[in-house]
This record gives structure tokens, C-alpha cells and sequence, in this order.
């Protein structure tokens, strides 16, 4: 599979899989704009790529600014002429306590990362995808979205919103060119320890590894039939 001169946005690059996912699209030809709130971590991510200038951008963005985020959108577009693929894996999670007891704090903290976050990234950067008239969005998500756990009721309820967010987007995308899909993840396995420490709970995990490959079958012509699917990378749960 090749991506050759696809212009590619990962945010959250610096994370386990926006690393593995910028490795990965990096060795298929693609041009990367990689945004991140460190900059110290972009420098390291990029020093290893050993890719021309002219196929990299890096910008610390904060997300949560509309205008900054529009901005960087508008930075993309301006260096390389255009946008095709569009990977939102910020990531986040706070958890432990009861409904009764969680501060409204760490709900905040959820919807800001999983949902305004996504909300931000798609109002950017998606008008850019639909004037190409062919472009790829996804995202990653949770089994706990549909099927919460005790004391994981902030995460859930973020990440029920960032489902929604994708679900719709995914209609209101129909006949553009442009699709929007989701994996699932229950927990993202960056460590690789249901490798190199297998146990029962951590089989239901997914490496980065393992998410990247089912994202790049998403990014190709042949998934273009995928629009508003939910591919559970979890196994049994």
C-alpha cells in the first residue's frame, strides 16, 4: 500500500500510536503535518525520520483554541497545497472514583480531550478534505463509550461524545469523497505487554502496532466503501 503525496495530519503525534502511525506513514510516502503540544517531543518524534523538508511540518497546537486551531489547518493547507487524511489520536483518562464522587473537574477534563478536542479538529481541517473531494477521517475510541464501567464514568461519557461526533460526521459526509471511521480500543498497549508479558487481562489489549495497520487500510482507496464504522481491536470483552 502506498501513499505517496497524501498530505496526513496526526494530532497527538508524540503518543505511543501517533508515533507508531507517523513511522508508518512516513515509510508509504505520505506527507506529514504532526501537531502536538510539546515541542521538545515533536523535535525527538521527527529527529528519527530522517524525512525531507519539504514533507514535513511540525506545529505546537493547542486544541482546544478554535482560532489556533483553525490556524494550523490553514498552515497545513498553505505548505502543502492540500489535505487528504485527517488522525485524531489525542488521548486521556481519568478515573477511580464513583459518579457519586468524581469532582465535575475530571468530566471536564474528558469532554475537553475526547470531545472539544474533536469537535475542533473536524470544524479545521475536514472543509479542506471535502474540497479535494476525497479524504479520510479517523479516530480512536472506546468499548467503555457503549458499555461503561464502575468508576470510569467521566472517560465513558467522553468518549460516548467523541462517538457520536464521528457517527454524525460520518452522514453528513455521504457523497463528498470523504469518510469517517472509529477503532476501538480498550486499552492501547504501548509497552507491547501482552507480548513480553502475556496475561488474561492484557489479551483484550491493542498495540499501536496493531491499530496503525487497521488504520491504514481505512486511509486506502479500497475502504472507501467504510463510512461510520466502529472496528473493535479489543477481541473478547
Amino acid at each position: 500500500m502506498t501513499l505517496e503525496n497524501r498530505v496526513a495530519v496526526i494530532t497527538g503525534a508524540t503518543g505511543g500510536l501517533g508515533s507508531a502511525l507517523t513511522r508508518d506513514l512516513a515509510a508509504r510516502g505520505a506527507r506529514l503535518a504532526l501537531l502536538d503540544l510539546d515541542s521538545a517531543r515533536l523535535e525527538a518524534l521527527t529527529s528519527g525520520l530522517s524525512l525531507p523538508e519539504e514533507r514535513l511540518l511540525t506545529r505546537v497546537v493547542n486544541l482546544l483554541d478554535p482560532a489556533e486551531t483553525r490556524a494550523a489547518a490553514e498552515a497545513v493547507a498553505a505548505r502543502f497545497g492540500r489535505l487528504d487524511i485527517l488522525l485524531h489520536v489525542v488521548g486521556g483518562w481519568t478515573g477511580g472514583k464513583t459518579l457519586l464522587e468524581a469532582p465535575a473537574e475530571d468530566l471536564t477534563f474528558m469532554l475537553n480531550q475526547h470531545v472539544w478536542t474533536s469537535f475542533n479538529v473536524v470544524q479545521a481541517f475536514v472543509p479542506h478534505l471535502v474540497a479535494n473531494g476525497w479524504g479520510r477521517v479517523v479516530m480512536v475510541t472506546s468499548p467503555y463509550a457503549a458499555r461503561p464501567s464502575a468508576k470510569g464514568g467521566p472517560y465513558a461519557i467522553g468518549k460516548a461524545g467523541q462517538e457520536t461526533l464521528m457517527l454524525t460526521l460520518s452522514q453528513e459526509l455521504k457523497g463528498t469523497g470523504v469518510t469517517a471511521n472509529l477503532v476501538q480500543a480498550k486499552t492501547i498497549d504501548v509497552k507491547r505487554q501482552k507480548v513480553t508479558a502475556p496475561t488474561s487481562e492484557n489479551a483484550a489489549w491493542s498495540t499501536p502496532e496493531e491499530l496503525s495497520a487497521a488504520i491504514l487500510y481505512l486511509l486506502s482507496d479500497e475502504a472507501g466503501a467504510v463510512n461510520g464504522a466502529k472496528i473493535p481491536l479489543y477481541g473478547s470483552y
